[in-house]
């Protein structure tokens, strides 16, 4: 089980629907249908939990970098709005 190290210092066991739930709203904030947003969230979510694999605990940011490199493969324009998305989370 992988920890998170999240921005201001507190940890937390990876949760793979976070992933999956930051990349499927960039999609359909980029107008995707339900299908596309599905299939890029489940291949994304995969990438990541790779990624953090063997690794005793991530930083939230090295996570978030390796979803917008993941993103800017596919599109450039879905990138953008993941990248818009944590700002628009704050003011909630």
């Amino acid at each position: 089980m992988s920890i998170i190290v999240k921005r201001k210092g507190h940890k937390e066991t990876f949760d793979e629907r976070k992933v999956y739930g930051s990349v499927y709203a960039a999609c359909a904030s980029a107008h995707c249908d339900e299908v596309k947003c599905e299939k890029i969230a489940e291949e994304v979510t995969e990438k990541i939990k790779r990624f953090i694999k063997n690794k005793k605990e991530t930083k939230s940011t090295e996570i978030r970098k390796k979803i917008e490199s993941e993103l800017k493969k596919k599109d450039k324009e879905l990138a953008f709005f993941y990248e818009q998305h944590l700002p628009n989370l704050r003011k909630l």
